[in-house]
């Protein structure tokens, strides 16, 4: 079987039966790929999932550094959008992990409309921050921990009808003074209202 109908195959799987898939098949189907078209099998299997599966035993054992890029969607009346995760039941901010060869913008604005069904623009993007370190551990479900580097975005220009994908139960915007207590990323959201006052107090 040519390369081109393995990864033709492998896109028609769906999610799981992609997370299942065994070290050793994974491998032997590497072991005559180009690096462009092993590059092409990350994106369809996602680059965290194809990563752990290339570890075999190792898989939920070794502590994952990976980057991603996160995004405060604002409306108009100054709320912000937050996601209850289909994973662990917490509410989180969009976002998700960068693919190999891809901007961080690129990423962010790729898990927007994979995520919401948003469309956002490039020049619409302004960075907040780049946060790094102990607060952006996380340990899901499955047994996989993690240690993120993140870009921090902010958007309020934005099109579109909000939609939930497979990784959210639901989706709301929810005004500052009353954000939920169980939440995923508390350290990022800290990190835009203190952003957000600093611009207040700035243009004020």
């Amino acid at each position: 079987m040519q390369n081109k109908e393995i990864l033709e195959q492998i896109k028609n799987l769906s999610n799981e039966e992609k997370r299942n898939i065994k070290h050793q098949e994974l491998i032997n189907i590497m072991k005559e790929m180009s690096t462009e078209e092993i590059i092409e099998l990350s994106k369809i299997i996602g680059y965290p999932v194809f990563t752990r599966l290339c570890m075999g035993e190792l898989n939920h054992k070794f502590v994952l550094l990976q980057d991603g890029a996160v995004a405060i969607i604002e409306n108009e009346k100054g709320e912000i959008l937050l996601q209850r995760r289909s994973d662990n039941d917490l509410w989180g901010i969009p976002g998700g992990c960068q693919e190999l060869g891809e901007s961080f913008e690129e990423t962010i604005i790729r898990e927007i409309k994979e995520e919401t069904n948003l469309n956002i623009d490039k020049k619409d993007l302004q960075l907040i921050d780049v946060v790094s370190g102990k607060s952006r551990m996380r340990k899901y479900p499955n047994g996989d921990v993690v240690i993120n580097n993140t870009p921090l975005y902010y958007i309020n220009k934005y099109s579109g009808e909000l939609k939930c994908n497979e990784e959210s139960k639901e989706m709301k915007f929810f005004d500052l003074n009353n954000l939920p207590q169980n939440q995923h990323d508390v350290d990022l959201v800290d990190i835009y209202i203190k952003w957000k006052k600093l611009k207040e107090v700035k243009y004020d």
